[in-house]
């Protein structure tokens, strides 16, 4: 099967238009993501209880661990199948699809197996005392004992269908799930509703997962024989070629997410021996730099399937273009953004809770984080580029460098320079080297795509 429209927004489409049009849905999706997490944060610290805010806080190295799964299947799955698009084999691109939605609904539930079995030393490898386990425990009950299968199905559904460039519905479906999840918080956590504090928020998040795999499921009944993505039992089988190309790329980005896990529980960590107030004050920053990090992540992931037709297909013209121009408008959007967060720090952390000692705390940490966003656009665009293209191993080097050589260690050293508030700014130290690191990189990796494809057509 080949569809003509898609085709044309790979090979045809002026970049412009064929960037907005992947990236545009993508990025809303991502900002409503971030929406809802800061519905989260907004409606438990409503509740002025910083125990019940630091539970949401604590919790969400748990849940950032989905990721390391959804870009296991998710991203390694959307490569393979854009690069399937592009060389015109259909079967890799249905085997592929299969592979992730298959892969993804059976970690589902092992996640949820694993939670429920050994949750007590969990809820203390994350950081959570006597004051705030229990409500952390019962966030968790809901958002991954009850949770994770759609929680991690629906984010893999919506890569696989961006990956044929029906952008537009995969962050539909996302969105979906989000705007309920905003619904539903004052109604659950609320005193004047269901009044379950952070417990609330997990089941709320849990109810708009669900319904967003809905969506994503009437969508491929609607759309079948029209759809490149396929969820019949019968095209999940091993090809090894097809399951090592998406290993290949899944792999790397899964432990990139793993190692972002380990960075957020190491800060927290640190961040707990400072008190409960420190704690939320440091989530609610977190919370609020999302807004521009997503914004950067949203725009190198909408262009991925563009980038990885074009290099499966050989036009290295067009996937350069591609990437100047996202670069162009990723920066200048980006130093804007930052430079707004710097600036209005303590009124937008005093949105979400008026205690004076959080908003003093979050403050600081939100300047320090915001600093970072404009070198981290250019360490996600190069990820992006790697992961498009197949080059597990390039996007694997970058996740190890930003992490385990850089950002972990300046946590240590930033923290003990400037107890707490040195945290804050370990992030800004590790991005500003791997943005140059991603320009000199992806120059070469460009130069050399350039040298090959010009010998080939010399031949």
């Amino acid at each position: 099967m080949e569809n003509a429209e898609k085709t044309e927004l790979f090979e045809q489409t002026p970049i412009p238009r064929a960037v907005m049009t992947l990236a545009i849905p993508t990025i809303l999706s991502s900002l409503v993501m971030v929406i809802y997490n800061l519905a989260d944060t907004y409606f438990v610290g409503i509740l002025n209880d910083p125990v019940q805010n630091a539970a949401v806080t604590l919790a969400a190295p748990v849940l950032l661990a989905f990721n390391a799964v959804n870009n296991l299947f998710g991203v390694g799955s959307s490569s393979m199948m854009s690069r399937g698009l592009g060389a015109k084999d259909y079967d890799t691109v249905y085997t592929s699809s299969a592979i992730g939605f298959y892969c993804a609904l059976i970690s589902g539930i092992l996640f949820s197996t694993f939670y429920s079995v050994f949750h007590a030393p969990l809820l203390t490898m994350l950081g959570a005392d006597e004051g705030t386990v229990a409500a952390t425990g019962e966030y968790l009950k809901w958002t991954v004992s009850f949770g994770a299968a759609p929680a991690i199905l629906n984010v893999v559904m919506a890569y696989l269908v961006r990956a044929e460039g029906s952008s537009l519905h995969a962050s539909l479906g996302t969105m979906s799930g989000c705007f309920l999840n905003i619904l539903l918080d004052p109604i659950f956590i609320l005193p004047w509703g269901l009044g379950m504090g952070a417990a609330g928020a997990g089941l709320a998040t849990f109810l708009s997962n669900c319904a967003a795999c809905l969506y994503f499921f009437v969508l491929l009944f609607i759309k079948r024989g029209r759809t490149y993505v396929c969820i019949r039992p019968s095209m999940f089988r091993f090809k090894r070629p097809i399951a090592l190309g998406v290993l290949a790329v899944g792999v790397p980005a899964a432990i990139q997410n793993l190692l972002n896990v380990t960075g957020m529980t190491v800060l927290n960590n640190f961040t707990a021996s400072f008190g409960a107030d420190a704690v939320a004050a440091m989530g609610i920053s977190q919370k609020i730099n999302m807004v521009p990090m997503q914004v950067a992540f949203g725009l190198s992931q909408g262009i991925m399937p563009l980038i990885s037709y074009n290099y499966a297909s050989g036009n290295v013209p067009r996937m350069k273009k591609t990437l100047t121009f996202t670069v162009k408008i990723n920066l200048s959007f980006m130093f804007t953004l930052s430079l707004c967060c710097f600036l209005g720090a303590g009124f937008l952390i005093s949105l979400f809770m008026k205690n004076p000692a959080i908003v003093a705390y979050g403050t600081r940490f939100l300047r320090g984080l915001c600093l970072g966003m404009p070198f981290l656009c250019m360490d996600f665009l190069a990820v992006g580029v790697f992961q498009a293209c197949g080059m597990g191993r390039k996007s694997l080097v970058f996740a190890i460098l930003r992490k385990i050589i850089l950002e972990i260690p300046a946590l240590f050293i930033l923290n003990s320079l400037f107890p707490l508030y040195g945290l804050a700014y370990a992030q800004f130290a590790a991005e500003f080297i791997l943005a140059a690191a991603a320009v000199l990189v992806l120059l070469r990796m460009f130069r050399k795509l350039e040298r090959q494809h010009g010998d080939s057509r010399a031949n």
